[in-house]
């Protein structure tokens, strides 16, 4: 999904796109820091939560965790926009930037939001997906996705769900780079390496072969190099 390119970004052309769903959050402001705080808001269904952005202080929130999954819920996997209702305050459009999980159990421990403006561009991190039946899997390759994400400068209203690459036409030792991607949209692509995103790896049975000649060559090597280490002990 891409939102659509306006012609120009002032305070009073701005609107929400109709693809662009800030889903509201409730949030109360914090004054306490530190591990006891932070298990205390936990034990009431609440985890310690930030919203900084270009030119402002950070502000310590907290926000009730059920309120949180809905949000998830709502956003249906795409990436999350909320209307931060701060108790007392204002209203902050943000992105929920980065939502840190229990190692083991996998609950929330924090989440950190990011306040963005309609007009400003930001730096997202996009998936990539596949689409296609690759003919050099179908001859017994084998794909490898290297960059699951890639950094990209847009505006909010036109963050992709994902980056769409069609496999079909590669064949086996065939890659895609970041400079074969063209995204639609006013959305570029910041990566300054034209890295390696994707790759068809050869078949099993030709790596396997590969392999057991290393293997051999290694093996004869080996042998010299014990001789050769064999030799001033000798004396």
């Amino acid at each position: 999904m891409t939102g659509g390119v306006w012609p120009q970004r002032s305070e009073d052309t701005i609107r929400e796109d109709r693809f662009l769903e800030f889903l509201e959050l409730k949030a109360k402001p914090r004054t306490t820091k530190g591990n006891s705080p932070a298990r205390a808001l936990r034990r009431d269904g609440a985890i310690p939560a930030v919203i900084y952005g270009p030119g402002k202080a950070s502000v310590a929130l907290s926000v009730n965790v059920y309120d949180l999954e809905q949000a998830l819920k709502g956003a249906g996997g795409r990436q999350i926009f909320v209307d931060l209702a701060i108790e007392g305050g204002e209203i902050r459009k943000a992105m929920l930037k980065e939502l840190q999980r229990h190692p083991v159990n996998g609950s929330f421990i924090h989440a950190d939001f990011y306040e963005v403006a309609l007009d400003r561009k930001m730096r997202v991190m996009i998936p990539v997906t596949t689409v296609g039946k690759c003919q050099g899997v179908e001859m017994g390759g084998m794909l490898q996705i290297i960059r699951r994400e890639l950094e990209a400068l847009c505006f909010p209203t036109d963050i992709p769900d994902e980056i769409e690459i069609d496999i079909t036409e590669l064949d086996m030792g065939e890659s895609v780079h970041v400079e074969d991607i063209t995204l639609e949209g006013d959305v570029e692509l910041v990566h300054d390496v034209n890295f390696t995103v994707l790759t068809i790896l050869a078949g099993r049975e030709e790596e396997e072969e590969v392999e057991e000649g290393e293997e051999g060559e290694e093996g004869e090597v080996a042998e010299g190099e014990e001789e050769t280490a064999e030799a001033p002990d000798a004396g």
